[in-house]
């Protein structure tokens, strides 16, 4: 309204004034309902910011205490505790992104180390599950950020260890393009097109009552924003396939 108020309302007649005075009024009761709302976005965003960091001095400390133990039961608290940590690193990330962070620093980087780094890190969750693992090293440089990569890269392999109770998981390189296949569950066809959107679960979501629909979110925008590109192809009973498409395209 501000650039319009001066052109569009010329005060001829009393009922002009009047006219004007209640959108201005309006106006103002807007703009006040507006600085509210915002105002409460930016104080949610910074409880949670808080408690995310807090929250990592007890995981800290549980860590230390188990790290002695030797027993079934100890091991089993551990993986729920590095659980625990990929929560709350998917609510801090969560945050990053509806903040509009853009703390991205771009650089180029082999593939191989960054892929090994985070294989290492989900390795409990194999063992934990029995599963295989297959890995074939690529010699592919790609230009990413490496702690972004990195979670889109967590994300998938730990939904592909969470659906996969039979076999295993492995990543290669097809048609240049980073694939992490499992032989888990599989996704419906008619939830593929889907799987991408906030807080989607589908069929798989609603047998597994944990599932939230932010990790493949998560994982679509950050790979919007690093402009690399994420497909999924899958068979119910027989798997999913993850794609990264990870190299710049030439232009024509």
């Amino acid at each position: 309204m501000n650039p319009l108020e001066d052109k569009l309302f010329q005060e001829t007649s009393s009922i002009d004034y009047d006219y004007h005075q209640l959108l201005l009024k309006l106006k103002q009761a807007y703009d006040d309902i507006s600085l509210k709302h915002t105002q409460k976005e930016e104080d949610l965003i910074q409880y949670y910011t808080i408690w995310v960091h807090q929250i990592k001095t007890p995981i800290s400390a549980m860590k230390l205490m188990l790290s002695h133990e030797i027993s079934e039961e100890a091991e089993q608290l551990k993986v729920c505790l590095f659980q625990i940590e990929q929560y709350v690193e998917t609510v801090l990330t969560y945050i990053h992104l509806s903040n509009n962070a853009s703390d991205y620093v771009f650089c180029s980087h082999q593939l191989d180390p960054i892929i090994k780094s985070v294989i290492h890190k989900y390795t409990p969750l194999f063992i934990h599950k029995k599963l295989t693992f297959s890995y074939q090293p690529c010699d592919l440089e790609v230009i990413t950020d490496e702690k972004w990569i990195s979670f889109v890269l967590g994300q998938i392999i730990e939904n592909a260890i969470k659906y996969t109770f039979h076999g295993g998981v492995m990543i290669c390189i097809e048609n240049e393009m980073l694939c992490i296949k499992d032989s888990g569950i599989g996704i419906n066809a008619q939830d593929i097109p889907r799987v991408f959107e906030k807080g989607f679960t589908g069929n798989n979501g609603r047998m597994n009552k944990t599932a939230t629909g932010i990790g493949l979110y998560l994982c679509a925008q950050i790979m919007k924003n690093l402009s690399h590109e994420i497909y999924i192809t899958s068979k119910v009973g027989v798997g999913t396939c993850v794609y990264l498409d990870l190299l710049q395209k030439k232009e024509n």
